[in-house]
């Protein structure tokens, strides 16, 4: 683990795949925050 470029890659990993959980997790929220105030699933 003394490598830069092997931590560069592994730190870039952990950001994509928490930018993606953060991505999906977001649009959940605003699809049941849209279902409750409208009553009707989200414009595509």
């Amino acid at each position: 683990m003394d490598n830069n470029l092997v931590k560069r890659l592994i730190w870039s990993a952990l950001l994509a795949g928490l930018g993606a959980l953060a991505s999906i997790a977001t649009q959940r929220v605003a699809v049941v925050i849209w279902q409750r105030v409208y009553g009707e699933d989200p414009p595509e």
